[in-house]
């Protein structure tokens, strides 16, 4: 195994000026080593790789948004969007990466072969990629990593990512220092988890026991990438301060244009728009949609759209007797009035979700009919199917035992999630559901909703879909115990399509059992599944080079520019 090599120990923990010049160093004795040997590193590869004359190259960027990136740069441990976002295109890297067309292109593999039977994947690593503590990056942190996220001590969020593989040692063989071979059984759309997977330094972490990666300080205190974007400071709640890697490899476009990247923490969107407009920030991720017009009118701002992967829902727990009956799930999704809340809340910049295959994946189809649509007669029949009535006249429905029909909806401190709260407490009152919009702090909520108490009956959720489309961590009845198993659903027919799909290779044979599978999910009604929401962005016009798609909005953050007048 790898031992960290100190560079310069004695580094100065000061290294740069600009607007963190006096960040603050943790304390804890892993980062007081790593932080001196990844700034001798860069003050070394700064004078070996000084910048091109262009003037694309200098300046710096702020990106903002409401939420921290949760977990940082760990990505054994993350569930957060804007980590692994932050992890694949800024500080780390992945095995591979996708173009435009979702085709996977090489990255910190130069190449790769699967198997003829398909039973393994042999990736090639570049040999010009180090760490920014100045170790090469090797197969033994690819196989590091791999055997990390596929321990079930590790915790790693989407564990449906490694179902089809050999977990563990026995999963991985090293041919050589860069050439690794991965065991799996064949299965659709293999390569798509390397995709998603930032490598993780070996030689850093690889003394870690895996339960307790989530607690090293390496994932928010100190991380040690190998991407683009060398790690500076990190204030929590605040900012993130990343530096350009000059070493970064001239056959993947060299060092970033930008000098620095700082991605701001501001929870109240109204600031975050005053900020974009007043040139605080460069990009606001993800305004909301009654702030686009005002972006769109500003003759130096740019309204990015696209379409997202991600969609909105109220989960229901099944484990709740009130909710365990299908035909009151189902009559809370006829309750609300799906198409307008599209057109009230987004503006038109999304669509209805009827389950989450997300309108740019191969089985999505447009033109299936939910049985759960718009209908509040049908609403109230199903509840009194089910033996709610309204016994007392007040307006909410009682069982027969005089329980009321009352729900608490909890979300987390949202507008967009709260407003969606209130909303169905208006139109499920319409048909005698009592809805009690809860507002719970983020991790309280968290916590209430994956671990095992399961202290809920409805919460607000977001959900990013992948590429390669799996619900087995969702709604498969033998993970029901699992952090993502939020609805509790125990349905048998679910469980086999969702076998089937997982293991089909041939897509028009899979797009049939996805169709019978959105089906199933329809009548189950384990959600009530909201819309799909396109992704915005609001962009000043100082900064160039910018492109966002399905793939994400930092996708190509290496490639962006200061125009030099506007520094």
């Amino acid at each position: 195994m790898k031992k960290l090599t100190l560079l310069a120990a004695t580094a100065a923990l000061v290294a740069c000026g600009g607007p963190d010049a006096t960040r603050t160093v943790s304390n804890d004795p892993f980062c007081q080593q790593v932080i001196p040997a990844v700034d001798a590193w860069l003050a070394e590869a700064r004078a070996s790789n000084p910048a091109p004359e262009d003037d694309r190259y200098g300046g710096m960027a702020v990106v903002a948004s409401v939420g921290e990136i949760a977990d940082g740069m760990n990505s054994a441990v993350s569930r957060d969007y804007s980590a692994t976002q932050h992890q694949q295109f800024v500080n780390l890297m992945t095995l591979i990466d996708y173009d435009e067309n979702a085709s996977p292109r090489p990255y910190l593999a130069e190449s790769w072969e699967i198997s003829d039977d398909r039973t393994s994947i042999t990736f090639r690593l570049r040999q010009d990629v180090f760490w920014h503590d100045g170790e090469q990056t090797d197969a033994h942190d690819v196989a590091f990593t791999y055997i990390a996220v596929t321990s079930p001590e590790t915790g790693y969020a989407n564990a449906a990512f490694w179902d089809h593989y050999v977990h563990g040692e026995e999963g991985v063989e090293l041919l050589d220092d860069f050439t690794i071979r991965i065991a799996m059984r064949p299965h659709s759309d293999p390569m798509d988890p390397f995709r998603v997977l930032a490598i993780l330094p070996e030689h850093l972490l690889g003394d870690v026991p895996h339960s307790e990666l989530a607690q090293h300080p390496f994932g928010t205190q100190c991380p040690v990438g190998n991407g683009p974007f060398v790690f500076y400071s990190h204030e929590p709640q605040s900012r993130w301060v990343f530096q350009a890697n000059p070493a970064f490899p001239e056959g993947l476009g060299g060092r970033p244009y930008l000098d620095r990247y700082v991605y701001r923490v501001i929870p109240e969107q109204t600031t975050l728009l005053t900020e974009l407009l007043t040139g605080g920030v460069d990009v606001y991720i993800q305004p909301t949609p009654d702030q686009a017009q005002t972006i769109i009118d500003d003759a130096d701002l740019e309204l990015m759209n696209f379409v997202g992967r991600d969609y909105v829902y109220v989960g229901w727990n099944a484990r709740v007797p009130k909710l365990s009956d299908v035909r009151v799930r189902q009559a809370l999704t006829m309750a609300v009035d799906r198409e307008s809340v599209v057109q009230a809340m987004l503006g038109g910049y999304g669509r209805v979700a009827n389950s989450g295959v997300p309108p740019f994946h191969f089985a999505f189809d447009p033109d299936l009919e939910s049985p759960a649509a718009f209908n509040r007669e049908r609403a109230r029949a199903l509840l009194a199917e089910a033996g709610w009535v309204d016994r007392d006249g007040d307006g909410v429905r009682e069982n027969a035992s005089g329980e009321r029909l009352s729900i608490a909806v909890k979300y987390n401190p949202n507008e967009i999630r709260q407003t969606i709260a209130e909303v169905m407490q208006l139109q499920a009152a319409e048909v005698g559901v009592e809805i009690v919009p809860t507002m719970t702090e983020w991790n309280t909520l968290i916590g209430q909703i994956s671990t095992e108490a399961r202290d809920f009956e409805g919460v607000v959720m977001g959900w990013q879909a992948e590429f390669r489309l799996d619900d087995m961590d969702l709604f498969h009845s033998d993970r029901s115990d699992r952090m993502f198993a939020f609805s509790g659903t125990n349905n048998p027919e679910i469980d086999r399509l969702l076998e089937a799909i997982s293991s089909t290779m041939d897509r028009e044979e899979s797009r049939a059992l996805w169709a019978e599978y959105q089906q199933a999910i329809m009548v189950e009604q384990p959600y009530t599944y909201l819309f799909f929401r396109d992704r915005l962005a609001g962009i000043n016009e100082r900064l160039s080079g910018v492109e966002m798609d399905a793939r994400g909005e930092w996708v190509n953050a290496k490639e962006w520019y200061v125009d030099p007048d506007a520094r």
